[in-house]
C-alpha cells in the first residue's frame, strides 16, 4: 500500500519534537528548522544520512524490525506512537493483509446477546462499546443516558468524533474540550495508522477536516495514543458535573472493538451524581415505553 505521505508526515513531525538538548546533542546556533536534522537522527539511529532519508521519503516497505526500533529509540516515541510506526511499515510492506483480522463494517454490526446482557449488568456506570472511528455500537442504560446529547442529535450518527468537532453541546459536556479533541484525533489517527483500508474512516476524516479547522490543525499534528486508562470531567446536562475514571478494555473476540466503563470514586459525589443519572435514565425510559391512555369517548 503506498502510505509514503503518512510515513513522511508522521516521521518528520516525531523529529521536529525533538530538541538537541533533549537528545544529548549540542544545540549550536544556525538552525533552520526546529527540532533534530535528518543526520542527527541517523547518528542515533546509527544509520547513514541516506538511508533514514529514504525511510523518511516514506519506503517502509521491507524495513527490519530492528531498524524500525533503532528509528523508534532516536526519535523517542512512546508505546503508541512505536506501535504506529509499526502499522505503517505492515501497512507499506503488505504484510498485514492476510495476518491482521478483517474489521466489521459499524452500520451492520449488532452486538450478539451476550455482550448486551454484560452491558446491562454493569449499573453502577456507563459503559458501552466502541470502534477506532469512535462510532459508539453498544450501550448500556447508563451509557445512554450519559451520552444522550450524542444519541438525541442525528448528525452526531452516533459518533464521539462528531459529537466533539461538530456539536456546539459538546463544548458544555466536555469542560476540559481541549484535551478532549486532543484525544479523540489522537485515537482516529491511530486506527488510521492501524487500519489504512478503512472507507468509512477516510470519509469521516475527510468530513471533520473540511467542517472543523480544529480537526484539520490536529490531524496535522501526526499525534497518536493508547486510551486505556485515566480521569476525564463532563458536566452532564441532567446531573451537573462529573469527574470519571474510565477503563478501556481490548475485545478479544471482536478485533478492533473496545469495551470502555466509567466510575466514580467511591463515597464522592460524582458516586452520588450517577446514582441520580440512573434515577434519571430509568425515568426516561420509563416515560418513553408507557402507552399513551386512549382519547376519551
Amino acid at each position: 500500500m503506498d502510505n509514503r505521505a503518512e510515513v513522511r508526515e508522521f516521521l518528520t513531525s516525531r523529529r521536529a519534537k525533538i530538541t538537541p538538548e533533549g537528545a544529548g546533542l549540542p544545540s549550536g546556533n544556525r538552525r533552520r528548522v526546529p527540532g533534530l536534522r535528518r543526520s542527527e537522527v541517523a547518528a542515533l539511529a546509527d544509520m547513514s544520512v541516506e538511508y533514514y532519508a529514504k525511510l523518511e521519503r516514506g519506503y517502509l516497505a521491507g524495513v527490519s524490525p530492528a531498524v524500525l526500533e533503532a528509528v523508534a529509540r532516536a526519535l523517542r516515541l512512546d508505546d503508541a506512537e512505536r506501535a504506529h510506526l509499526l502499522n505503517l511499515a505492515q501497512a507499506a510492506d503488505g504484510s498485514d493483509a492476510l495476518t491482521r483480522p478483517r474489521r466489521r463494517v459499524a452500520r451492520k454490526w449488532a452486538p450478539h446477546r451476550s455482550l448486551q446482557w454484560t452491558l446491562d449488568a454493569i449499573t453502577a456506570g456507563p459503559a458501552f462499546v466502541r470502534n477506532g472511528r469512535m462510532d459508539l455500537l453498544a450501550a448500556n442504560q447508563l451509557a445512554r443516558a450519559f451520552y444522550t446529547e450524542v444519541y438525541s442529535t442525528p448528525s452526531n450518527q452516533a459518533n464521539l468524533a462528531r459529537f466533539n468537532f461538530l456539536d456546539p453541546a459538546s463544548r458544555h459536556f466536555y469542560p476540559d474540550w481541549d484535551q478532549a479533541a486532543d484525544i479523540a484525533v489522537a485515537i482516529l489517527r491511530t486506527e488510521a495508522g492501524r487500519n489504512p483500508r478503512d472507507k468509512d474512516l477516510h470519509d469521516l476524516v475527510g468530513e471533520l477536516s473540511t467542517r472543523s479547522d480544529e480537526f484539520r490543525t490536529r490531524w496535522g499534528a501526526h499525534n497518536v495514543r493508547h486510551h486505556g486508562t485515566g480521569t476525564k470531567r463532563f458536566h452532564h446536562q441532567a446531573v451537573g458535573d462529573l469527574t470519571l475514571a474510565y477503563e478501556g478494555l481490548e475485545m478479544a473476540a471482536e478485533p478492533g472493538l473496545t469495551l470502555t466503563i466509567y466510575t466514580a470514586e467511591p463515597g464522592s459525589p460524582s458516586e452520588e451524581r450517577l446514582r441520580l443519572l440512573a434515577s434519571w435514565a430509568a425515568t426516561q425510559e420509563a416515560a418513553v415505553s408507557l402507552p399513551r391512555t386512549p382519547p376519551a369517548r
